[in-house]
């Protein structure tokens, strides 16, 4: 029989014990040793029954143990060191309370809004790179002492968990979460009733949530979840999956984020005192409507939309996660129309104005589509990507939103991503600490050996679940005994499936990668795991296709694919590779965070040069697949062909001789010393932590500042907004009239200097309006200036001459050899401006103007 109501009984601890609740409440135990250790010693047995989560563990351990853990003065001790512990973490100074300075306070608080959160299997509220960046965001941000506040959707059925069926096609399950039973606290108001917002839609129905509390260390993290009963059965199943549905629930999910996540926080700063954030970042275009939300909270305080639109961006950081425009929530203009003006959210605001936000106005764009990331970029005042190459594709992508401007100069920089250490590493690695350099080559390498041994063992274990999931019987399953050796040279490769990560470009050619499997002397194995998206039947293909060619008998102990990749299976997965295996098409890897987490386990990198990889490959950490550039970038069959073969080369002829090449005592020494040299000089370089830092000193603390600015003072925000409707007015009559040079062009030496003399015409706009700059650098074929310097010119003092032309001078440094040009432009100037392209505005030398621009150095 089933029960009618499901509900959750929570254990009552005993008085000693109470500790534990604080400690099994606050996630940080999912990244600290000691207080996992800690719910370990409770119940050894229970520990392993509840996948290593201490809620479900107390709320499985029966009373007897806990009465007698009441009375073990031992366990006492350790406890009451751990909570000791925890207490200290969390009020503490950390590196962030050190940077603070009277004249320039860093942020009071931050508000992180991201669609998914990765911070523990426990809690699984995610999908893939993005949830797992997120989640290391918010742990860094905590040790850190950086003040956090995450925001997020619950979603009932998580995404989805992954089995396959017996001919290998993936299939999908949705168990449902009670967040009873997750490590969460509902939020509530002073006299207990749960703390609720809610979003008008139209024909005046609303959508209603409650908010659940995650406490990640230090960080608050707010989690929004529609399942109320006030609501309709539609609305009720806005937060039913993560990534579930299309058009208008991704949209009601999307505004619930963006929209309902403001007040939550505003909520919950409300009901706990925490500051209010002065800087709101956006991870990815999912959340992008929190700025049309902070703009309605201003109309109160008298600032019409374009003054508040400018209060808002001053504090606004958008990040965005994808290379490729496939990548980005884009809606129908009417369906977004229809959800805002008076009758859903922002009454008073006509819908036309929240349209002009994020419709693709520019060549190249779709007139009636409305773009989350274009909206987010739009809102945002300082914008990246997540590594050097990603934030040069963006630039490229987003260019037509900055007309005029060459693609190196929109104001998109990049911020590398990193991944949280404690999160990732092995213990058996961290114990090394700084220790690894001088860790002798045989320690090392026994350790290498042993953490593959604990891969194999779960590998085991996984393969023999999905094989009866699939229907295979017990009596047929022993060979899964032989499958993998912990002396092999094990290949890892686990992601999330689109076409462009490439999951089977291995099986290109299939008689070369058995002879790789089945080398006599040379032997290689692989273990490849990952999610293809519900919707997605070509990544179900794919997966299909390689777990086809991983039953062959003949090579099934050597490849594997193991379901329902997650954290879980990534914690054993990482440490236990030898070489991580990565083959996207470059450059859509936006950064690729799988391979950072492999580095700091002692794993080599194998990977096509994109993402963080193009940053920091160096061959001690590594191997760079060759890509096919030049005409078979553009036929996908000869670009997957050449670079398969390019893959099986590096494995053949240089990978497994490396890994096998060993001496007398048996170590491969060459081997070891890149193992050495990736714990020692790369894994710092991907760590979340220096991530954060970079957050915080590159965009969280300008912001703040613009944000006190602007955001503080309403005369502020208005006036930044007239004068940008003044200068955008008056532009047209901007031009670049003459250009002079103090010297002969044609050729020049090293060294020598060009007096720039400029006469422009401002029109209606005031020398305080811009800023008049010569552009210099090399030159190619074509006049393309490379590499371009940017020389501020100043004006000659006097007014306008009769025709209305202002002269500007400067000079013009000859710093470098070869082909060299320059131009000169006008640029809009303000105090308030993060950068002179803002606007989009420019104006440029004509044709006609002066003497051209171009000098040949020598």
């Amino acid at each position: 029989m089933k029960a009618i109501r499901r509900f959750t009984v929570r254990p009552v601890l005993p008085d000693p014990l109470a500790p534990l609740s604080e400690l099994a409440r606050n996630l940080r135990w999912s990244w600290h040793s000691g207080t996992r250790e800690l719910f370990r010693a409770v119940d050894p047995d229970g520990w392993r029954a509840a996948g290593g989560d201490p809620v479900r563990l107390l709320g499985a351990v029966s009373a007897g143990r806990l009465a007698a853990l009441a009375r073990d003065k031992g366990f006492l001790h350790r406890l009451a060191e751990a909570a000791g512990d925890l207490d200290q973490y969390l009020h503490g100074r950390r590196w962030y309370q050190e940077q603070q300075a009277d004249d320039e306070p860093l942020p009071a608080a931050v508000a992180y809004f991201s669609p998914e959160f990765g911070i523990t299997a426990a809690l699984p509220q995610y999908s893939g790179g993005l949830g797992i960046l997120a989640g290391d965001h918010l742990k860094a941000a905590s040790d850190l002492g950086v003040p956090l506040i995450g925001v997020g959707l619950l979603y009932r059925h998580g995404y989805f968990r992954q089995s396959l069926s017996r001919d290998g096609w993936q299939q999908e399950h949705y168990p449902v979460l009670d967040p009873d039973e997750l490590p969460l606290t509902l939020l509530r108001e002073a006299g207990g009733a749960p703390a609720q917002l809610a979003l008008a839609l139209p024909g005046g129905r609303s959508l209603r949530a409650r908010v659940w509390h995650a406490q990640v260390g230090r960080v608050p993290l707010l989690l929004l979840d529609s399942d109320v009963e006030e609501n309709a059965p539609g609305e009720r199943d806005v937060t039913d999956r993560l990534y579930g549905g299309g058009g208008e629930h991704r949209l009601l999910q999307e505004m619930l984020l963006g929209i309902g996540g403001v007040r939550a926080v505003r909520t919950y700063c409300r009901l706990t005192g925490h500051p209010e954030p002065e800087v709101f970042h956006t991870n990815e275009g999912h959340a992008g409507f929190l700025g049309l939300e902070r703009i309605r909270e201003l109309a109160p305080y008298g600032l019409d939309f374009d003054a508040a639109l400018e209060a808002v961006r001053a504090g606004t950081v958008f990040t965005t996660h994808t290379p490729v425009p496939a990548g980005i929530d884009r809606f129908d203009r009417e369906l977004v129309a229809r959800h805002f003006g008076d009758d859903g959210e922002l009454p008073g605001v006509d819908a036309a104005r929240v349209l002009r936000l994020g419709m693709e106005s520019y060549p190249g764009g779709e007139p009636n589509v409305f773009n989350m990331a274009v909206m987010g970029l739009r809102l945002a005042q300082r914008a990246n990507g997540v590594s050097t190459l990603h934030g040069a594709v963006s630039r490229e992508m987003f260019a037509g939103l900055w007309p005029g401007f060459d693609a190196p100069e929109v104001p998109i920089t990049s911020v590398t991503n990193g991944v949280h250490a404690p999160t990732w590493v092995a213990p058996e690695i961290h114990r090394l600490g700084d220790s690894v350099a001088q860790t002798p080559g045989a320690e090392l390498w026994e350790l290498r050996r042993e953490l593959r041994g604990q891969l194999v063992r779960e590998v085991r274990k996984r393969l023999y679940v999905s094989w009866r999931q699939r229907g295979a019987n017990a009596a047929e399953l022993g060979w899964i005994d032989g499958v993998l050796d912990p002396g092999i040279l094990t290949i890892g490769f686990a992601r999330r499936v689109p076409a462009y990560k490439r999951l089977t470009l291995m099986l290109r050619d299939r008689d070369r990668l058995m002879e790789l499997l089945l080398h006599p002397t040379r032997p290689v194995q692989i273990v490849v795991a990952g999610k293809a998206h519900p919707a997605d039947d070509g990544g179900k293909r794919l997966i299909q296709e390689l777990v086809r060619f991983a039953d062959d008998p003949r090579v099934r102990h050597r490849i594997v694919f193991l379901p329902d990749y997650g954290m879980a299976m990534a914690r054993t997965l990482y440490p236990g590779c030898d070489v991580w295996l990565n083959n996207p098409l470059r450059p859509l890897e936006a950064c690729g965070t799988s391979g950072m987490k492999a580095a700091l386990n002692g794993c080599l990198n194998l990977s096509v040069l994109d993402g963080w990889w193009d940053e920091w490959y160096e061959p001690d950490f590594g191997w760079a697949v060759p890509t096919a550039d030049g005409t078979a970038a553009h036929d996908d069959d000869r670009r997957d062909e050449l670079e398969a073969a390019a893959l099986y080369e590096l494995i053949e002829e240089r990978i497994a001789p490396l890994f096998y090449d060993q001496d007398r005592d048996g170590l491969p020494g060459r081997w070891i010393e890149m193992v050495r040299r990736t714990l020692t000089t790369l894994g710092p370089k991907v760590l979340a932590d220096r991530m954060v830092r970079e957050y915080v000193d590159r965009l969280y603390a300008p912001a703040a500042r613009a944000h006190r600015v602007v955001a503080l003072d309403a005369g502020a925000a208005r006036e930044l907004a007239a004068w940008k409707r003044r200068v955008r007015a008056a532009w047209p009559g901007v031009a670049v009239d003459h250009v002079e040079a103090g010297a002969a062009l044609g050729t020049a030496e090293l060294g020598s200097t060009l007096a720039l003399r400029v006469s422009v015409r401002l029109g209606e706009l005031h020398p305080d309006d811009v800023e008049v700059q010569a552009v210099a650098g090399r030159v190619d074929s074509d006049d393309a200036i490379a590499d371009a310097q940017v020389f501020p010119l100043k004006p000659v003092a006097g007014g306008p001459d009769e025709a209305g032309r202002r002269v500007y001078e400067g000079p013009l440094a000859l710093d470098r050899t070869g082909p060299f040009g320059y131009t000169v432009r006008v640029l809009p100037a303000h105090p308030q401006l993060p950068s002179g392209a803002d606007l989009g505005l420019v104006a440029l030398p004509t044709e006609t103007t002066g003497e051209g621009a171009g000098v040949l150095m020598r």
